[in-house]
């Protein structure tokens, strides 16, 4: 893989040449003397593995999510001006360690989930032996020693693995697809080949599963998530979380119905390019004065729309087919619900608590013991009332309500006086008024307007000696 590539994965990104050295170079003697470094360029090696086998990139296989550790990862991650890095072993010891990564066998063969703790071998060992973990990890030849260097342990470590969190990413990115379509009884059930055909290139950006992806990413869903159960090449999707459910015979001829419906429709879309060729090639030979040429095409055409016409209707036919048969499955399905739900509501009415006797009895319980609690609640607070002195309480009652009616009326009072000055303000701060009949103004504001400015002012005006 050329460095070009490298450079654009975001954990090459900004980073300097001498610090690619640093993390290329022999980095097993870090763990004890800088610790927290040697944590940090492993966590920078386990991101940047992850985006090489996400999207592909790894030289002479297809997988997306299974990590091969062999010479052609080193050639892999060669960058120029920097080599081959030096610590692959050390790496992959610590993703391993860290469960990161998992030898794909492992993985395969494993009856529990991999999030149990105990589901490793070395897990076991070290629970039954009793001795440290990393006791236990040398004598599975999983990890080596503290002074082994990181030759010795990249020629241990060398294997196929996979990488648990690409599988977790693309088990949510499948999930989600899945729930985007029908959850019709045929939508949740596949053979291999539909499997891979739906999902193999919708679940990691830019990369395409191969067939051992999809076989791992299946035994993930199965036996971690729980959400796949499967028979041989046949993978029915069931409720998160719900008991295992069997491949019925039932979902084996619901499948082959679809897995038909899919064939032919297939077929449709093959015979309907083949009549437009057969056109676009009469065409031609007409054009070119082949007019023999032109007739077997037009033959060969009408031949297919013949077969053409045959698949439409048996497509026809097998999807109305498979549609009376998935609503039959899923009314059987109805059906047991409705008894399950029965069966449930009988078991609740059979409770003693719920019989007539009993429920009178209890109500008539719990009437007496509130007519109880307000007998109390009222001896309280009469009580409290005595201790306070309130005793001439409904008088005192009717004098408050007299006396708040009076100052409502006082206020209202109020508010409507204040209203009419403000009424009155307006009208002589208005724009003077004309005479109704000539339109001439009042002689009083006639002469208002040529009085002197002293007038308008209020002093009296002054005299001339």
């Amino acid at each position: 893989m050329a460095s070009f590539q490298l450079s654009a994965l975001p954990t090459y990104t900004g980073v300097s040449k001498s610090r690619l050295q640093s993390l290329y170079s022999d980095i097993s003697r870090q763990k004890h003397s800088n610790p927290t470094t040697y944590n940090s360029n492993i966590a920078w090696w386990r991101s940047t593995l992850e985006d090489i086998v996400s999207h592909g990139w790894q030289l002479n296989v297809p997988d997306a999510l299974v990590l091969h550790a062999e010479h052609s990862l080193q050639d892999c991650l060669r960058y120029e001006g920097v080599g081959k890095p030096l610590c692959l072993g050390t790496v992959i010891t610590e993703l391993i360690t860290s469960r990161s990564a998992i030898p794909l066998q492992q993985f395969m063969n494993a009856s529990q989930s991999i999030y149990d703790p105990g589901w490793l071998p070395y897990r076991i060992a070290a629970f039954v032996i009793g001795k440290p973990l990393w006791w236990s990890l040398q004598q599975l030849n999983l990890v080596g020693t503290d002074d082994e260097s990181d030759s010795e342990r990249w020629k241990r470590v060398k294997g196929d693995y996979v990488l648990v969190g690409i599988v977790e990413r693309a088990a949510e990115a499948l999930l989600a697809v899945q729930r985007s379509r029908d959850l019709g009884l045929a939508e949740r059930l596949y053979s291999f080949d539909s499997f891979r055909a739906t999902f193999a290139s919708a679940v990691l950006p830019g990369a395409t599963l191969s067939d051992r992806d999809i076989r791992t990413l299946i035994r993930y869903l199965e036996r971690d998530k729980r959400v796949v159960t499967t028979e041989k090449e046949v993978v029915k999707f069931v409720e998160p979380g719900a008991d295992a459910s069997e491949v019925t015979a039932v979902d084996r001829g619901i499948l082959e119905l679809k897995t038909a419906v899919i064939n032919i429709s297939v077929q449709i879309d093959s015979i309907t390019a083949k009549i437009d060729d057969c056109k676009a090639k009469a065409a031609a030979a007409l054009r070119q004065q082949h007019k023999s040429l032109a007739l077997s095409y037009l033959r060969s055409r009408k031949q297919l729309e013949d077969v053409l016409t045959q698949r439409l209707g048996s497509l026809e036919v097998l999807r109305s087919t498979l549609l009376r048969v998935e609503g039959a499955a899923e009314n059987i399905q109805i059906v047991r619900t409705y008894e399950t739900s029965a069966a449930t509501l009988r078991a609740l009415l059979a409770d003693p608590s719920l019989q007539r006797d009993k429920l009178e009895r209890t109500l008539d319980a719990l009437a007496d013991a509130n007519a109880d609690a307000r007998e109390v609640d009222e001896a309280v607070r009469a009580g409290g009332d005595t201790a306070l002195g309130v005793g001439s309480a409904t008088g005192d009652e009717d004098e408050l309500k007299a006396e708040l009616a009076a100052l409502v009326a006082e206020a209202e009072a109020e508010a409507e006086a204040e209203a009419r000055v403000k009424e009155q303000v307006k009208e002589r701060e208005g724009a003077p008024t004309q005479h109704p009949t000539t339109g001439q103004r009042h002689p009083a504001q006639e002469a208002r307007t040529h009085a002197p400015p002293d007038h308008a002012h209020g002093r009296e005006p002054v005299l001339a000696e």
